[in-house]
């Protein structure tokens, strides 16, 4: 009779976890982990920042004068994923040498490091 009962609870468990985590995923409509896209992104002061903190990045480690030096327009889309911080995924356009292109650019933000920013990758959209 106790090996019903446990059984019996452990198939109740299962099928509570189950139901607990499709409802959650059908509450939120994102798994976690996943990417999520950043809305009004070109307003969006934050995301701007982040865009022009990834260039500004990259003209410091790469200093190329001002022929090869990368102007900052705008950050044109972004998402984020919750990680140990955030991560954003950025498309970001820009002047290089007199032309705009676009770069894609990861940004980590860990709020309660020193410093809070860092730049993961950056470089031009293949």
């Amino acid at each position: 009779m106790a090996a019903l009962h446990s059984s019996t609870f452990l198939t109740i468990s299962i099928l509570l976890f189950v139901c607990f985590l499709s409802s959650a995923e059908a509450l939120g409509g994102k798994k976690t982990g996943g990417k999520t896209e950043i809305k009004n992104v070109k307003s969006n002061k934050e995301i701007q920042d982040l865009g022009k903190f990834s260039v500004d990045d990259y003209n410091l480690a790469y200093k190329k004068g001002d022929k090869g030096r990368l102007i900052f327009k705008q950050v044109v889309k972004a998402e984020k994923q919750v990680v140990s911080g955030i991560k954003y995924f950025l498309k970001v356009s820009l002047i290089w040498k007199g032309k705009p292109h676009l770069f894609d650019a990861t940004v980590v933000v860990k709020a309660w490091e020193t410093p809070s920013r860092s730049v993961v990758s950056f470089g031009p959209v293949d």
